[in-house]
């Protein structure tokens, strides 16, 4: 059967938190809200204070500061979001999880040995396999996979590991 040895990193798995809440319409439409509805509230704050008060210095400064936020409030989140993710998992889980990982295709599951021990996961309890750019995720469940990341694979060649590990999971769920 096939194997695989890989190193999982922090990157890594911020990488598949930000891609599982790109493809989370509620909270993407929260931040589209938050980067134009507010914007647009200090615009119209500042073109009431212009036509009661005349005032176009403070009008400037409150457009510059709503263009500001409308520029500036997506990049906060994300790193806001970011450091969420990696506050969910204690020093313990982190020193479990980062590191040197590998995988074997068995006969009736896929075992993993990383720095937290090993597991086994039967076929017929995953979903799919999914092929990015940069990486290979094994789906457990909608919110959960084992992620590959490419440019960190020791040994093995992923495709064949991947192909093989798709077939495996259609022929046994």
């Amino acid at each position: 059967m096939y194997e695989i040895e890989y190193e999982f990193r922090e990157e890594d798995l911020v990488h598949f938190n930000e891609l599982q809440l790109k493809n989370n319409t509620e909270i993407q439409k929260n931040i589209r809200k938050n980067r134009l509805f507010v914007p647009a509230i200090m615009v119209l704050i500042g073109v009431f204070y212009y036509v009661y008060y005349g005032d176009m210095k403070t009008t400037a400064y409150i457009a510059i500061l709503s263009v500001g936020w409308a520029i500036v409030s997506p990049y906060t989140m994300k790193m806001d979001m970011r450091r969420q993710f990696l506050d969910q998992y204690t020093e313990q889980d982190k020193k479990d999880m980062f590191g040197r990982h590998t995988l074997t295709i068995e006969h009736d599951h896929l075992a993993e040995k990383s720095p937290g021990g090993k597991h086994r996961t039967f076929w017929k309890d995953m979903l799919r396999v999914d092929y990015l750019d940069k990486y290979v995720h094994i789906f457990i469940d909608l919110n959960s996979a084992i992620v590959i990341p490419v440019d960190t694979l020791k040994r093995g060649d992923l495709n064949k590991f991947a192909d093989q590990a798709e077939e495996m999971i259609d022929r046994l769920s």
